[in-house]
């Protein structure tokens, strides 16, 4: 996925009894990028949608973040649309992370998530159009949910996949969990720190990932405009899961400061918000 993931646990019980649950917890992330990259040729993603207008048999790891996508892209009316990989692949970031390999697939130009119909009955996806469909604003915290789940027996546990996150329980001391959020233009520093415990913490921003084709444009893209959000240079969810977490901080830079705010809080959603000029905005009670 692009990041290095940490876990850390917080157990009474031998080590010899919790690294197994441990690595458990790591194969999470093994299945969804082996289920929903697109960068890599032979996932399960790319080779479902190398097969246009035939009912196509997905597994769960797969149907289960592309099914909270489409729902996502359903609520916002498009403006969050997992058919944008064609759009990603154009402005440069088709580049596997681990052989450089460069990804370039056949996409129809007006694909929409409407052209994606997935079937509960017999799990299988269909899709209208050729496509490249770009899960990364779910398949992490899909990632970091499954591994939760498999670290629940203890006392307490943060998995920590590249700053997105789910802190359960209580840290070594019995308290809540303090989660630094990284400052957005000095990336060795925290601009803010927050208390969670049995929740999940992603952050989204253009800072990280920027176009080589156009330099204005980063990995976060408007599907109808093809240009990137410049209203928000960070935003940080908390949530009660990760997956929840991950799509809303991608969804409230496209949405802006106002509008994402509104959002938010009809939405019951805590958050960090920081504007170009770096003025914090906390949102939902932090």
């Amino acid at each position: 996925m692009d990041t290095v993931v940490e876990i850390k646990v917080v157990s009474s019980l031998p080590v010899a009894e919790v690294e197994p649950v441990i690595e458990h917890a790591f194969e999470a992330f093994r299945k969804v990028e082996q289920s929903c990259s697109r960068f890599t040729p032979d996932s399960e993603l790319m080779k479902a949608c190398q097969q246009v207008r035939t009912h196509v048999p997905i597994s769960s790891w797969l149907f289960q973040p592309l099914k909270f996508a489409l729902e996502m892209a359903e609520s916002t009316e498009g403006i969050f649309d997992p058919s944008i990989g064609n759009t990603m692949e154009y402005y440069g970031f088709n580049r596997h992370y681990l052989t450089g390999e460069i990804s370039s697939n056949l996409a129809s130009e007006n694909a929409t998530y409407r052209d994606i119909v997935l079937r509960e009955q017999d799990s299988t996806m269909y899709l209208h159009k050729p496509m490249v469909i770009d899960l990364g604003a779910v398949a992490k915290g899909f990632a970091i949910d499954i591994a939760s789940q498999t670290l629940a027996r203890f006392q307490g546990f943060v998995i920590n996949a590249g700053g997105d996150l789910y802190a359960g329980g209580v840290d070594e001391v019995g308290q809540a969990w303090r989660i630094g959020i990284q400052h957005p233009v000095h990336k060795d520093h925290i601009i803010d720190t927050i208390e969670v415990s049995n929740e999940a913490v992603c952050t989204s921003g253009g800072y990280e990932r920027k176009s080589k084709v156009s330099a204005d444009v980063h990995h976060i893209i408007y599907p109808n405009s093809k240009q990137s959000p410049h209203g928000l240079l960070s935003c940080s969810i908390v949530a009660p899961y990760a997956m929840l977490a991950d799509v809303f901080s991608t969804v409230i830079c496209l949405y802006g400061l106002d509008q994402g705010k509104k959002l938010m809080i009809e939405m019951e959603l805590k958050g960090i918000l920081i504007t170009p000029k770096l003025y914090v905005e906390r949102v939902g009670g932090i």
